[in-house]
Formats: structure tokens, C-alpha cells, sequence
């Protein structure tokens, strides 16, 4: 065994996290680790790596195993140059780079000092350092980065830029356990291949947090965060997909059985009771007081046990009988509530028209791209990062709102029907709202589309998407995780009852549960839609015309 995981107990305040939270790693296992959003998987990787010491119960690692983690956050290290970043993080790297650099120039005759820094040099060049650099572009070009942000900070990169520079460093560490935090959120399809291919073939034992199912479908077991504990499912994404629906099914059966034990328990009580009341007999009125209390006793016990969360893949529940599909219903988890335009319209009207377009800023990204997108249709934009994707789609949201483009029109042209209401999902919240609580930023996106909204439709949307109507809307939307600023986009989006929908990679960030509900709402939604996403599975699911840009 590689890594045991035994936590009996993580709290913040007064919200539980983990109770009785146990699995495991073996030696060149490939896990997923998923979970509704806010379960704590993020937290779990800080319990792991030591960084957070604040529970109960025990991590045990194998004996000098060597961990490497990818960094979600890089506050604090924006003026870090990108290659001595990679370099700084590796295992050991730092200590022996300091012997090496340092000892020359104090050791002087000291036989210790000299004996280390001959250990230093074997022991970096066993580490294969000595090639390090070398290695690192070869990463870049893998990835298809340009070997030249090397040269730049940390905090010079996007967002889609450093995730792939942990991957790299991850892949260089050569360690025995690598955790890694959502790898493949803003990731292009080469990236992901690549990402994919070493993940599929790398010795050492990966722990990834995902909910990309490209990914989940190369694992070889998942562990599910759920209602504070572990549950582990051996097998892939379909795997899990079939052992989850046995296991609820089960799960949805038991408790049914308890909810009515509870119930004539209850009655049993009151019956007992009365009973016990009526009697006049000594011997009759123990007896009755006897049964009352054990009724009591066992209810007590049935009635602190905390509902399971249940959730089963719609497809799954396809070919489920009316009986079992009617008390999955019924006791199934909340879910996001995403509402849209559902009115039918035979209409097919044209609302965007790309003619042989040419756009970029110091040169094109892309030339002769057309396309005609009308209501209810679906196009995807398919193409690498830089490619010109989001330059695309800004033009086409520049001709909607009448504003002048902030790229250049090499050629042809972008023609949308006038008065045409947009939502727009994109990757990162704008800046101007994120200082605000969530309540005014919800305020705040509906005054800019110039929607008004009361107090009690904001509560509702927050009930809607998950979020606590009472303590969440207080919350700056700076200091919200990944998946609550995902759902906050989503109320932005459809603020203004939008006509065509664009959406940049909406998957990111969200649990599985949440994207199903995406999905299915997308489904049913009679707008036109306009997206770009790497995920196969959503792209499978909204279809329509692919559109390849820059190649």
C-alpha cells in the first residue's frame, strides 16, 4: 500500500466535513476522486500533502514516498520566473542546487562539507537535472506551449498556461504518488491527449480530482466524497456508472424501509401510550410502558440517522420501473435548477451569419470561417487555445451589443439580427464583480442587462443553484469556490431570458450531477447555441454543426 487515507473527523465551525472518512492507494493506481461541489476534495489534497493539520485520525504514507501536488492558487508567486518556479518545486531540487551553488565558495578543506557536495553533484545527476531544462521544453512542445513562457512569471500566464505548467512539473517530479486538482479545466484537445497519454502510461500513482469524464474513463478505480465518507468504486467512469445505479437502488429500498418502520413506530407510540392510559391492571400498565419505551428508544436511533444523498446518471434511470423511478424521485439529492426558454417555435430565423471571416490583431488567427447560426440550432467552435475561438466569439458579441470590435477584421464579415438578447457563460468571472457578495453581484448582472429583480427572485435563485439563501448571499464572490462561481456564471448567463446562448467551456468547475442538469436543460432549450468545450461527452450530448477555427 502506497497511501492510507483514515480521517474520523474534519470540521469547519460547525459544518461536519468528514466522519469516518477511510480509502487507499496502491502502487501505480490511476484514482478519480469526485463529489458534489463543497464536499472537500480540495481539502482532502491539503490533508495529504500536510498542509492542513487541523483533523482527526491519521495519513500513513509509504516510507520515503515522494508526493508531488498541483497548485490551484499561486498567490505569492506571481514574480517567480516560470522555469525556476517548475525547477524550485521538484523533489529535492532546492536543497541540492543550494549545496552545489553555495558550498564551493565556503567549504574550504572542511572534509564534511566537501563529502556533501560530492553527494550533492551524484545525487543531482541521478535525478536526471542535469537534463532538466531540456526535458521541460520537450514538455512544451508536447503540450503545443510555447517554449518562450518559460522566460515569463508565474503571474504573467493565463489561467489555461499554468495549469499546464503544474502538469509539467507533476510529470518531471518522477514521484511515487502524484495529486493532481482538476488538470484538465481550460485544457484544448491536444493538450488533453497529451495529458490523457501520460496519464494512461505514467508508473507512478495518480490521485486526480475531476469530473471530466474523458478522464474518469482511463481511471482505474473512483472514490466518491459523499455525506462525509469515502465510497469506492472499482473500474472506470462507465463502471462507476453501473455499480452506482445497483448501490442507490439499494440504498433507496433500505431507507424506504426505514421511513416506514419510523412511521408505524410512531404510531406504536402513540397506540402504547394510549393504552398504557386505559389500563388499570399493574401488571398491564408496565407491560404497555415497557413496549412504549422500546418503540421510543428504537425510533430515537431511526430518526438520527441522516438522509444518504442519492444521485443516479439519467440514462441509468431510463430502464428503471415505475415503482423504483417513482421513490428515486422522491428521495433523490437537490440539484441545480437551471431554467431556459423552453416555448417551442418553428421558427428558424437567422440570428448570427459568419461570412469568410478574418480576424486577429497583429496578423490573423484564422481566416475563411462560415457559418450561418439560426434558432434552435447548435454550433460547436472546435479548435486549439490561441486558435481564435474567443476572438470569434467577442466579435460576434460586439456586432449584438453594437460595439466596436477589439480585434481586426482582416476580411469578410459578422451579421447579427438587431435587438438580439445574449447570454454569455465564460471562463472567468469579470473583475467588477468579484468583490462584491453574491447577492449584489446577482443584483448587479441583472441591472447591467437591464432586468429588475427583487429580493425574494434573488433568494430563489440561490435555493436554485444550490447555494444557502440565508448565509451564501452575504459571501464576497472573490472568496467562492470554483464550482459556486461556475453556477453564479450560469445565473448570469440566463439573466436577461437570452435568445442565443454562448457558452465557453461550461463544464468546468461543475460536479457531475451539475453538468447532467446543464445538459439536460441545453436539451430542452428552443434558443440557438453557440459553445466551445473539449468535453466529448457534452459535446456528444448538445451535437450540432462543428466549426474548426485556425486549421
Amino acid at each position: 500500500m502506497l497511501l492510507s487515507v483514515d480521517v474520523t473527523e474534519k470540521s469547519f465551525g460547525n459544518k461536519v466535513l468528514y466522519d469516518d472518512l477511510h480509502f487507499s492507494v496502491q502502487p501505480g493506481e490511476k484514482v478519480g476522486l469526485i463529489g458534489r461541489n463543497g464536499m472537500g476534495k480540495s481539502t482532502l489534497f491539503h490533508i495529504i500533502t500536510g498542509e492542513d493539520r487541523d483533523y482527526e485520525g491519521d495519513i500513513t504514507l509509504r516510507r520515503n514516498a515522494i508526493v508531488a501536488a498541483s497548485r490551484q492558487e499561486h498567490h505569492g508567486l506571481e514574480d517567480k520566473p516560470v522555469l525556476e518556479y517548475i525547477q524550485g518545486d521538484l523533489p529535492e531540487f532546492a536543497k541540492l542546487h543550494h549545496i552545489m551553488t553555495t558550498y564551493p565558495e565556503h567549504m574550504g578543506s572542511s572534509n564534511h562539507k566537501m563529502q556533501q557536495y560530492a553527494d550533492a553533484l551524484e545525487r543531482f545527476a541521478q535525478l536526471g537535472y542535469y537534463q532538466l531544462e531540456d526535458e521541460i521544453r520537450q514538455l512544451c512542445a508536447e503540450y503545443q506551449l510555447d517554449d518562450a513562457k518559460l522566460d515569463l512569471t508565474i503571474g504573467q500566464l493565463s489561467g489555461g498556461q499554468k495549469r499546464l505548467v503544474e502538469l509539467m512539473k507533476i510529470q518531471r517530479s518522477r514521484a511515487d504518488l502524484a495529486l493532481i486538482d482538476e488538470p484538465t479545466n481550460h485544457m484544448d484537445y491536444i493538450a488533453k491527449e497529451a495529458f490523457i497519454a501520460w496519464f494512461t502510461q505514467t508508473s507512478e500513482a495518480v490521485l486526480v480530482i475531476t469530473h471530466d469524464r474523458d478522464v474518469l474513463r482511463q481511471v482505474d478505480k473512483i472514490i466518491e466524497i459523499r455525506d462525509g465518507q469515502a465510497f469506492m468504486f472499482k473500474g472506470n467512469y462507465d463502471t462507476y456508472l453501473r455499480t452506482n445505479k445497483t448501490q442507490v437502488i439499494s440504498q433507496i429500498n433500505e431507507y424506504d424501509v426505514t421511513q416506514r418502520r419510523i412511521e408505524n413506530l410512531r404510531a406504536d407510540v402513540v397506540r402504547f401510550k394510549r393504552m398504557k392510559e386505559k389500563a388499570r391492571d399493574p401488571g398491564t400498565i408496565h407491560r404497555f410502558k415497557s413496549q412504549q419505551q422500546r418503540a421510543e428508544k428504537e425510533l430515537t436511533v431511526l430518526e438520527a440517522k441522516e438522509k444518504p444523498s442519492f444521485w443516479i446518471d439519467r440514462d441509468s434511470t431510463q430502464d428503471m420501473n415505475d415503482k423504483l423511478s417513482s421513490a428515486y424521485d422522491k428521495h433523490k439529492a437537490r440539484n441545480i435548477r437551471v431554467r431556459t426558454r423552453v416555448k417551442d417555435t418553428s421558427s428558424e430565423r437567422l440570428l448570427v451569419d459568419v461570412t469568410k471571416a478574418s480576424l486577429g490583431y497583429e496578423a490573423p488567427l484564422f481566416s475563411d470561417v462560415t457559418f450561418s447560426l439560426r434558432e434552435g440550432g447548435r454550433i460547436r467552435l472546435h479548435g486549439r487555445n490561441g486558435a481564435g475561438k474567443t476572438t470569434l466569439v467577442n466579435a460576434i458579441m460586439a456586432a449584438v451589443n453594437g460595439t466596436s470590435l477589439a480585434c481586426t477584421k482582416f476580411a469578410g464579415h459578422i451579421a447579427t439580427e438587431k435587438e438580439l438578447n445574449l447570454g454569455y457563460y465564460e471562463q472567468e468571472i469579470d473583475a467588477q464583480y468579484l468583490e462584491l457578495t453574491l447577492a449584489e453581484a446577482i443584483e448587479q448582472v441583472y441591472a447591467s442587462k437591464g432586468q429588475n429583480i427583487t429580493q425574494q427572485r434573488v433568494m430563489q435563485l440561490l435555493s436554485d443553484y444550490l447555494f444557502n439563501p440565508t448565509s451564501d448571499g452575504e459571501v464576497p464572490l472573490s472568496q467562492l469556490s470554483g464550482g459556486q462561481k461556475a453556477r453564479f456564471q450560469l445565473i448570469a448567463m440566463l439573466a436577461n431570458d437570452p435568445q442565443i446562448l454562448v457558452l465557453d467551456e461550461p463544464t468546468n468547475h461543475l460536479d457531475l450531477p451539475s453538468i447532467e442538469e446543464l445538459e439536460q436543460a441545453l436539451a430542452d432549450y428552443h434558443g440557438a447555441i453557440l459553445y466551445i468545450s473539449h468535453d466529448s461527452y457534452f459535446a456528444q450530448k448538445l451535437g450540432g454543426e462543428t466549426v474548426t477555427i485556425g486549421e
